[in-house]
């Protein structure tokens, strides 16, 4: 594929293929399948919420593991596989099964979602030609917003026919998307993974940005795993609602990776990532005190574009901290991606069982628009420094 346009975009469509299929399937199909879950009572809404964790407790285990993974065999193999075996969790969870086996395979979805996100981008970038890397990326990252939207669509329609029938197709869409991905991952580099690392610097506002997006994680984990159950059972709504809000909250996620890039453009990394934290924190804690329509359509929206946001602020900003060593850039990358897989998972056990005693799903959110605050909190305190500001700008200002 290298040297070659037609090979640049086909290992970015791979690349896609992979997030939409680890991250926006095998993780986001679920939360609109947790309502029928409880009604069809394969398990009741407290366990579904506790097998969504699963799959966050897999995506840290995953990001993890990923580059260890990819030295052990190649990178390729791990991305082949990596979407393989999220496709056979969609097959496995298609019947009834007890609990356990549920439990391990949501944990298997979670690691290969983490082990797709941490190894994808970085595997078809260096391939493609610098003046299309910003372009490239945006393409990857859209991936997990289609499969958001894709889920609030096709979910709703298959569960007319049942959970059975729903879950396999799935599966069977997951599988056309591996196909389509096989072929177009990169040739390995020697030793069968990307270049090594370089150390991050250790600076006290790097330090603190690991910290943020680990809350940040928290705060999105109540409209990730319990905002569909939250529409239907919490404020009675019905499915089809339920439905209607993952769909306006997948078209968020589909405008936010584009809107916040543009943003930082014109007024710096620095700025624009606060802002996305007091947004974040207003329509996460709005839910907590209000169910006006107008709010739940907005914070749908708002939300839904931060899932996907949220990593393209951070990874804006890790490149104007770090500078231009793209082998400390990578392996910031994954301790942020890392970072952000305990705050999911910790995150979501933690207000699944929070919910589990109180039954409060306004608690959940009251919880997450906290976390927010206290991320834009930790940036205000560790302030500006960087090791590269003069190419973090805005309107040809810096912002140091």
């Amino acid at each position: 594929m290298v040297g070659t346009s037609a090979g640049h975009w086909r290992g970015t469509i791979s690349a896609l293929c992979a997030l939409l299929v680890g991250i926006g399937l095998g993780r986001f199909a679920y939360t609109p399948l947790i309502p029928a879950l409880a009604s069809a009572e394969w398990f009741t809404a407290s366990d579904a919420a506790y097998l969504g964790a699963a799959n966050l407790a897999g995506y840290l285990a995953g990001a993890a593991l990923a580059r260890i993974l990819a030295a052990k065999t190649s990178t390729r193999f791990a991305l082949r596989g990596g979407m393989l075996l999220a496709s056979v969790a969609f097959f496995a969870c298609s019947q009834p099964f007890p609990f356990e086996w549920f439990f391990v395979w949501r944990f298997i979805a979670g690691m290969c979602g983490g082990i797709l996100m941490v190894l994808a981008a970085p595997t078809v970038l260096p391939f493609v030609p610098a003046n299309r890397q910003g372009l490239a990326g945006g393409i990857i990252m859209t991936g997990v917003a289609l499969g958001i939207a894709l889920s609030g669509t096709m979910v709703p329609l298959t569960l007319d026919l049942g959970l059975t029938e729903t879950w396999v197709a799935l599966g069977l869409l997951a599988s056309l998307l591996t196909a389509i991905a096989w072929h177009g991952w990169p040739a390995p580099t020697e030793g069968g993974t990307a270049a090594a690392a370089s150390r991050p610097p250790g600076l006290r506002v790097l330090k603190s940005l690991y910290i943020e997006y680990c809350l940040n994680a928290v705060g999105l984990v109540p409209h990730m795993v319990f905002w569909v159950v939250f529409i239907v059972q919490g404020l009675n709504r019905g499915f089809e609602v339920g439905a209607f809000y993952w769909v306006i909250f997948g078209l968020g996620a589909m405008l936010g990776p584009v809107a916040v890039g543009y943003l930082a453009d014109r007024i710096g990394s620095l700025w624009a990532l606060r802002l996305g934290y007091v947004l974040q924190a207003v329509f996460v804690g709005l839910i907590a005190v209000t169910d006006n329509t107008a709010v739940l359509v907005a914070s749908s929206l708002v939300m839904g574009a931060f899932v996907p946001a949220s990593t393209t602020l951070v990874l804006i900003r890790l490149r104007h901290v770090i500078g231009h060593d793209a082998g400390a850039q990578t392996s910031g990358w994954r301790l942020a991606t890392i970072a952000f897989a305990v705050g999911q998972a910790t995150g979501a056990y933690g207000l699944s069982y929070l919910f589990d005693i109180s039954g409060d799903y306004t608690l959940l959110y009251a919880v997450g628009g906290g976390a927010l605050v206290l991320s834009l909190a930790l940036n205000l305190v560790a302030g500006r420094e960087g090791k590269a500001p003069q190419i973090d700008v805005g309107n040809k200002k810096s912002e140091t």
